[in-house]
């Protein structure tokens, strides 16, 4: 089964919680804190696999989630960091986030990898609180969440030739006879309903990859037939081959179907509509009248393409031809990476612990209400009953600048202060 786009679910591992704990041992009365430091949460990491073709290994599973890190203990220990999660992928994977529809990522290179969600970081033990002041702090620090997001996944088929054209022109005869690949191949339209690929291997030429595109008809650039599923996996393709039916039996014209398929890569994107094409007219084994080739290849030469050939896919006739061409061509052709706009590529944001404050009424009193991730992040990591970690909250709001704000917000002697289920009266 061939799945070439995929949508999951990827979560970091979180940080492991801080250790708040004392040193209490025989013949050491002043032992004091020796909470350890929470692990840190493993990364999510995608990582090319050359040995995989399709994306079948994300249809089933969708979520995809990394090691938490390990809580810290007494004696200073530190918990152990989460493992990595490693995720394979095929090469010519592109990454999306889903939610800005931004491209993450590009694995296109054997070895590639890239990092989707960062692991949290482990939270700081009470020894890491003790100051000559507060000799035995009774609070210590959680550990950060990790990342998490829907990514999606899209298979772009890494090939040097893409062959193009109307079903039942004679791709796959052409791939299977170039190739050890073996595509199913019938005397009727959409025999080919996934690409195929397949390496040329002729004596005297450099070896290429070749790619079978199926279903790309009239209308493929709008969803028409199976085109716009596999338009996307010319994208990396160097060099097109074009294939058109010149025998006619099908009632067909050749022109206008090497018209009407030049349309929609125009339609779908200008850039391959501009890549180099081979104009192969096939089954000239079943032309009555040679003429009819040669009036094609003139009406072909005045769109501006000078590189027509006739051949027979089925008798192998003009076959090593072709191929000679396509090798000589790619020689010539260097070899890019695809192009992503910048306003296309996905920015991570800097993780930030932000607060915002409003102001209620409640019974003629001014409640001045402080929220945001800043605020989750302190409330978890202080204790408010005990006296030693209600300095260190105070402590950290005036460090943050929330008092200063509330100042200047008009905030009087006896006005509430409220975090979350908080509340303190504020007094100058």
């Amino acid at each position: 089964m061939f799945i070439d786009i995929a949508k999951i679910f990827v979560k970091s591992g979180d940080g492991g919680h801080g250790s708040v704990s004392f040193r209490r041992e025989k013949y050491v009365p002043l032992g004091g804190p020796d909470g350890g430091d929470g692990g840190r949460g493993g990364d999510v990491i995608f990582v090319v696999d050359t040995s995989m073709t399709t994306l079948l290994d994300f249809k089933y599973t969708k979520k995809f989630i990394a090691e938490k890190g390990v809580n810290g203990a007494g004696s200073k220990c530190y918990g152990k960091d989460g493992d990595d999660l490693i995720i394979k992928v095929p090469m010519g994977t592109i990454i999306r986030d889903i939610e800005t529809e931004k491209v993450m990522a590009d694995l296109s290179h054997p070895g590639d990898k890239y990092v989707v969600c960062r692991g949290g970081k482990g939270g700081k033990g009470n020894a890491k609180f003790a100051t000559a002041t507060r000799q035995a702090p009774n609070f210590a620090e959680p550990g950060m969440p990790g990342e998490e997001r829907w990514v999606g996944l899209e298979l772009k088929l890494l090939a040097d030739v893409g062959l193009l054209g109307f079903p039942n022109v004679g791709k796959s005869t052409l791939l299977s006879v170039v190739t050890k690949a073996k595509p199913k191949i019938a005397n009727y339209h959409f025999t080919t309903l996934k690409p195929n690929l397949g390496v040329v291997s002729v004596p005297g030429i450099q070896s290429f990859v070749m790619a079978d595109i199926p279903g790309i008809i009239e209308g493929a650039a709008e969803g028409v037939g199976l085109g716009l599923d596999f338009l996307r996996h010319i994208e990396r393709t160097r060099l097109l081959i074009h294939v058109v039916d010149i025998s006619g039996v099908e009632g067909r014209d050749a022109v206008e179907d090497f018209i009407k398929i030049n349309e929609e890569l125009n339609k779908y994107s200008v850039k391959l509509w501009d890549r180099p094409q081979i104009v192969v007219a096939n089954k000239a084994d079943m032309l009555y009248d040679e003429d009819i080739f040669e009036n094609f290849k003139k009406k072909i030469n005045e769109m501006g393409y000078d590189k027509v050939f006739k051949m027979s896919a089925a008798t192998y006739d003009g076959v090593e031809t072709v191929i000679k061409e396509a090798a000589r061509m790619l020689n010539e052709i260097p070899i890019t990476d695809l192009e992503i706009s910048p306003e296309d590529m996905y920015i991570p944001e800097e993780k930030k612990f932000t607060y915002t404050i409003r102001i209620e009424e409640e019974d003629e009193l001014k409640v001045y209400v402080v929220e945001g991730t800043f605020v989750d992040r302190l409330l978890t990591a202080v204790n408010v009953n005990e006296p030693d970690s209600l300095k260190y909250f105070h402590k950290v709001l005036r460090n943050k600048g929330v008092f200063d704000e509330l100042r200047e917000m008009g905030i009087q002697d006896g006005d509430i202060v409220r975090l979350r289920d908080f509340e303190f009266e504020y007094l100058l």
